[in-house]
């Protein structure tokens, strides 16, 4: 049986973790878009040198971190959507 609250508390550390890390894709893509030819990208747990050519790549990485976190602040608050409609 799981507890709920350990759930919480690992869903928010999952948030936090892919929030730090869209800041650190959204900092390459401001540095890439803005002239730079090539940037550090640092997750914390790698260290990478990316180009200007990668940005298409980088952009797409971000896009799917955003999505990550809608998700799990989705299941953190409980939250569903549902279409009802009238049984006649």
């Amino acid at each position: 049986m799981t507890d709920c609250c350990d759930d919480t508390e690992w869903l928010d550390q999952r948030i936090a973790r892919t929030k730090a890390l869209i800041l650190v894709y959204e900092d390459a893509v401001e540095a890439l878009a803005g002239g730079a030819q090539s940037y550090q990208l640092d997750t914390g747990q790698t260290r990478q040198l990316v180009s200007k050519a990668q940005l298409g790549s980088i952009q797409l990485t971000l896009q799917r971190l955003e999505s990550r976190l809608a998700t799990l602040q989705a299941r953190r608050g409980g939250s569903a959507q549902f279409n009802m409609r009238p049984g006649w």
